[in-house]
């Protein structure tokens, strides 16, 4: 898996202070996309075990309150495994912190992948250009929804963050 840059904190991609993952890959290409440079898999820089380091010794700040999985798609199918990965490590060390996943699949069709075992947060649903929102928190369209997956086994529980 490649992947476009990590910021090191940030206040935005989820609630408090966050380490974001920028993914590269998506195949949703969604129009009115403010993150194109992010759809080409091979874009970026390949997360080795020394990227994973540095994730982890950016997680290790007791201000960060959680990591933050975004891109391109961090479900892009080759993304997977890798995403997996990093979200069974960083619960394993910092089982205190939330885990927030962005993708453009609807959360029932990507609900029983390996990485949702330790994903607290999804936002799910492509960006719908025509049903852009910006008063929304979290996300871009009103289609997309915010959910509570380890409270989602059986029925969808749909966070109210706005």
């Amino acid at each position: 898996m490649n992947y476009i840059k990590i910021e090191s904190s940030s206040l935005s991609n989820g609630l408090g202070w966050r380490v974001i993952l920028w993914c590269a890959g998506c195949e949703n290409r969604c129009e009115g996309c403010h993150n194109k440079e992010t759809w080409d898999e091979k874009a970026g820089k390949p997360f080795d075990e020394e990227t994973m380091e540095l994730l982890l010794s950016l997680m290790d700040n007791q201000f960060i309150e959680g990591l933050t999985l975004t891109g391109g798609d961090p479900l892009y199918p080759s993304n997977r495994e890798t995403i997996a990965k990093i979200a069974e490590k960083v619960k394993e060390r910092f089982p205190e912190k939330n885990i927030w996943l962005y993708t453009g699949y609807d959360f029932e069709d990507v609900k029983d992948l390996e990485v949702m075992k330790y994903v607290d947060v999804c936002v799910d649903g492509r960006f719908i250009e025509r049903l852009r929102d910006v008063s929304l928190a979290f996300r871009g369209s009103s289609n997309q929804r915010i959910i509570d997956v380890q409270n989602s086994k059986d029925t969808v529980k749909v966070l109210d963050l706005d």
